[in-house]
């Protein structure tokens, strides 16, 4: 079953969602067919894309 919580990062966090975050802390990372662990090599090939969108949003404002 997943779980999906939206969590507004513009307000302080909420003790539940300290909680929550606190108890998900140690918890092992369960890989499966769908989900399989990656090796090094795989890994390394992901590329950032966040980069420029955020760089182009910044020069909009700043116009």
């Amino acid at each position: 079953m997943i779980v999906k919580k939206s969590i507004d990062v513009s307000q302080p966090l909420t003790e539940e969602q300290i909680k929550m975050l606190e108890a998900l802390k140690d918890r092992s990372i369960v890989f499966d067919e769908d989900c399989p662990e990656l090796t090094e090599e795989e890994l390394s090939q992901f590329e950032r894309v966040s980069g420029d969108r955020l760089s182009t949003a910044v020069r909009r404002e700043a116009i």
